[in-house]
């Protein structure tokens, strides 16, 4: 079981809580967290500065594919940001739990 942590950025916290509550459900992830976030990026020859809400999806190597297809399916972005980072280490019964998929156990 290899932990990996997941971070999509949407524009509206409505958003954030719509693609976090719908991901956890599905089991994709044991948890979310949002935290809002001012970014900067290029996009169409234009340097923007806007608002976003990044979510934080705690998962494990295993179910990444299918939690990259959910954020695709429930994002609004034409070109969504998604980043997987590799957890080097974490309490074991936590762990545990996220590799559970939150299942309670």
């Amino acid at each position: 079981m290899k932990l990996i942590a997941v971070y999509p950025t949407v524009a509206s916290r409505d958003d954030a809580r719509h693609m976090a509550r719908a991901l956890v459900e599905r089991k994709l992830a044991a948890c979310a967290q949002i935290s809002e976030i001012e970014s900067f990026y290029s996009w169409q020859g234009a340097v923007q500065d806007e608002p976003e809400w990044r979510i934080l999806f705690k998962t494990t190597v295993e179910r990444y594919a299918a939690l990259e297809a959910a954020i695709c399916e429930l994002h609004p972005y034409e070109l969504p940001a998604i980043h997987a980072v590799s957890v080097a280490q974490a309490f074991g019964p936590y762990a545990d739990w996220v590799a559970q998929g939150s299942t309670g156990a």
